[in-house]
């Protein structure tokens, strides 16, 4: 998988990245760039920026200065925080507490990026929701399960890490395959309460409902899954019902 910068339209850039096991393995990773209705633009997630992918970057928001804040959205995604804030030297970052706890050369804002404050500071461009039922990020950090979704209206593209995941489901079986998947570490990652996993399936259903105008999924690690109108809906549905059943079994 090489670098490279998917354009999806009305403001919303994704870039898919190189991430690699080993130093052998690349499984990819993800940076999305939202240009703002203000002109301005935010990053979700952080990744050092190198090469043509860099140049277009900079080309597209005045060699950075345009940039307005990085929303690191992902707990565990914390290697490029300190490379961006070396980029982007004026820009506002924004994090989880174990991103202040890991990266602490990063001048991190007050507010936490799953605060109300950030989602309502950017809600002219953006919605935020943080899965229900589970850790946002657990102690243990082999468990990715959680993180906080990022839904760009404008474009109808959704920004998540590990959460879901997209599958490279060849053409011939995307009808027979499911193209979304949760993360396999979910179960570890349940809140220790009763109801915890009938919470998750409802807050799968509602995104699904809320966000029915999906059309891309830009997901970590493998790539971004598109939706026609109304498939997104129904995708989230399929997998509530798929995790009931395996809670019942």
């Amino acid at each position: 998988m090489t670098r490279r910068l998917v354009n999806l339209g009305s403001g919303f850039w994704n870039i898919r990245c190189t991430m690699k096991v080993a130093g052998i393995v690349n499984i990819g990773t993800q940076v999305s760039v939202v240009r703002l209705q203000s002109g301005r633009f935010v990053f979700l997630d952080s990744y050092t920026l190198n090469g043509e992918i860099r140049e277009l970057v900079m080309g597209l928001t005045q060699d950075g200065s345009l940039v307005e804040a990085v929303l690191n959205l992902h707990p565990f995604h914390t290697l490029h925080c300190a490379a961006m804030a070396r980029d982007f030297p004026t820009a506002k970052f924004y994090g989880s507490e174990r991103h202040r706890r890991v990266c602490t050369s990063v001048p991190w804002e007050t507010e936490r990026v799953e605060s109300a404050a950030v989602a309502d500071r950017y809600s002219r461009d953006l919605q935020f929701s943080l899965p229900a039922g589970i850790q946002y990020f657990s102690e243990n950090e082999k468990v990715h399960a959680g993180s906080l979704l990022a839904f760009h209206p404008a474009s109808g593209s959704l920004h998540v890490d590990d959460t879901l995941n997209v599958l490279p489901v060849p053409g011939a079986l995307r009808g027979y395959v499911p193209r979304l998947v949760l993360h396999p570490t979910l179960g570890a990652a349940m809140n220790a309460e009763d109801g915890a996993e009938e919470k998750f399936c409802r807050w799968l259903e509602e995104i699904g409902a809320r966000w029915r105008g999906t059309k891309s999924v830009c997901a970590a690690h493998n790539g971004v899954a598109r939706f026609a109108e109304g498939d997104f809906e129904q995708v989230m549905r399929g997998l509530a019902a798929r995790t009931r059943k395996r809670i019942a079994a």
